[in-house]
């Protein structure tokens, strides 16, 4: 008989006391309930049990599977040689903010044998099969202080990096999907330690609601990202679409001198990636 600790990779119940503590007795029970339907609790469960033998790339490429996902990929033949000697960064748009990962991290993994790092919200470190390929981000909670040094390691590393420099998916923007202004990390990292960067652009969207939804939580300056929690039905309504994923020519790392700022340079690689 299957053991429910050990097929319930995802339960909303000690995620919820791991992030607030004692006060998540104090969370009425119908909202659990809610965010447990929200997030699909027992479908995810049931993809993690299956999945339970893979990691990594692996683990990607079965996701990918299991959302139906036809990916229409064109500059294939501008992702560098796996043997060429150098690490790159890969930098792309973030219109979904959950099977675009997914997509980016089958393709780079395969590409290059496993050898790459995402930088992810601490959050998907609960996803098992994900874990191995991740940096989890957690700026606010208890090891928000150890997060530089963790992005450090991943750049000394002979890993590749795949990164989403605006951080959170994408917003509707004057009636537009667009990505809100990207960080400048990737620029900083790429002068030091002389990695080149790959732009990449993935179409995709999600539904009216979220974007609606997540406007509504910036016009009332809510401090927590409600809007991510709506990112696994997300997915799900994703599921069965086709994406087209564009690589652009990497950019060597000496591109980024001193005739712009570093956040000048970001949103120059970012125009870049939406030309794509």
């Amino acid at each position: 008989m299957m053991n429910e600790e050990i097929r319930k990779t995802v339960d909303i119940d000690k995620i919820l006391f791991n992030k607030m503590g004692a006060k998540a007795k104090y969370v009425p029970r119908f909202l659990v309930s809610g965010l447990k339907h929200l997030v699909h609790e027992d479908e995810v469960n049931q993809f993690l049990w299956e999945s339970r033998s893979l990691a990594g790339t692996e683990w990607l490429e079965a996701c990918v599977h299991y959302l139906d996902m036809n990916l229409q990929i064109e500059g294939l033949d501008n992702l560098p040689d796996k043997d060429d000697g150098k690490l790159y960064i890969f930098v792309s748009n973030h219109p979904l903010g959950g099977a675009d990962g997914v997509a980016l991290g089958s393709l780079i993994g395969k590409h290059y044998d496993g050898k790459f790092r995402y930088l992810v919200n601490d959050l998907l470190l609960y996803l098992p099969g994900l874990k191995p390929v991740s940096i989890g981000i957690n700026k606010t909670g208890k090891e928000s202080r150890n997060f530089p040094l963790m992005v450090e390691a991943g750049f000394q590393s002979d890993n590749h990096m795949l990164m989403f420099p605006a951080g959170l998916c994408s917003r509707k923007i004057k009636g537009q999907i667009h990505d809100i202004a990207w960080t400048k990390t990737f620029v900083s990292k790429s002068i030091e330690y002389h990695r080149d960067v790959v732009p990449i652009h993935f179409e995709g969207h999600n539904s009216k609601f979220f974007y609606c939804f997540a406007n509504i939580c910036k016009m009332l300056h809510f401090k927590f990202n409600f809007a991510m929690l709506l990112l696994v039905n997300e997915m799900y309504k994703n599921r069965h679409q086709s994406f087209r994923i564009s690589i652009g020519k990497s950019i060597p790392w000496e591109t980024f001198d001193k005739t712009k700022t570093l956040k000048d340079w970001s949103r120059w690689v970012e125009d870049k990636v939406y030309e794509l």
